[in-house]
């Protein structure tokens, strides 16, 4: 990417960025970390033969960091997903040595609950790639947008996909009783009203399949109200960051971009 590269994807953020990163430093993209000096061992006792160290995959050591590259690697991922030529990359102890002490995911997901759309399988994506993001319809809140933010605006992450997919049960929940005036249980009600933009906007589109259509237009709405937020603004700007709305077919597997794809 531009003017985000390495080391430049790692430039200490100011003010209250700083503080709040402190607060979650597990979560840190880059935890330091250091091990406990061990025992000494008699002076009789053979020496251990090092331990060697684990190195990443080919595919986690050329990791993308342009909005184009993160774009291409999930696409070429959904492809091979959709064909049945799966690569199950980076999902072995050696990565999982690899990635403990520090992460650096190149996309951000944010996506439904539903059990037949795991992001990591449907782009082929390995441990430590991405950063995943899940809720009922793709329902947005306070907590949710901050979740979002924290890949771009802590580590540079140049990519985010909003998920959508076919056939979304919350969707159609919430679709039926805005509807019908009614409200839903629980929590679920939440949902319902995340949604009642989208609701109210899909009203105005012509289809033969009115929650298909909410669901396409929640994705739309949710990926512009990120890409014009205050805090990850700059980033599009700048070329740093794309987010891209997607459509999720349950019947293909194969990813539709509705809007935002990077160019090369």
């Amino acid at each position: 990417m531009s003017s985000i590269g390495q080391p430049q994807r790692r430039a200490v953020l100011t003010g209250g960025l700083l503080a709040g990163a402190a607060l979650i430093t597990g979560c840190s993209s880059k935890a330091d970390g250091t091990e406990s000096a061990t025992a000494a061992k008699p002076t009789n006792s053979p020496s251990p033969s090092p331990s060697p160290s684990p190195s990443p995959s080919p595919s986690a050591s050329a990791a993308p960091d342009s909005p184009w590259g993160a774009f291409a690697r999930l696409m070429e991922g959904n492809k091979r997903w959709v064909n049945g030529t799966l690569q199950h990359p980076d999902r072995d102890p050696v990565r999982r040595r690899f990635v403990a002490e520090a992460q650096d995911p190149y996309g951000v997901i944010l996506s439904c609950i539903d059990s037949r759309v795991p992001p990591e399988l449907l782009f082929d994506t390995g441990l430590g790639d991405l950063f995943v993001l899940r809720t009922g319809g793709g329902a947005v809140g306070p907590v949710v947008t901050g979740s979002v933010e924290y890949g771009p605006m802590t580590s540079g992450t140049p990519l985010i996909v909003v998920l959508g997919h076919q056939r979304c049960g919350a969707i159609k929940a919430a679709y039926g009783a805005l509807r019908d005036g009614k409200t839903l249980p629980g929590n679920l009600q939440a949902i319902s009203d995340a949604l009642r933009p989208a609701y109210q906007a899909s009203l105005k589109v012509k289809s033969d399949d009115p929650v298909d259509a909410m669901t396409r237009v929640h994705i739309k709405q949710t990926s512009a109200a990120l890409r014009s937020n205050r805090d990850l603004a700059p980033f599009v700007k700048k070329g740093d960051l794309a987010v891209v709305s997607a459509y999720y077919s349950l019947d293909t597997g194969r990813v539709e971009v509705l809007t935002g794809a990077p160019s090369a």
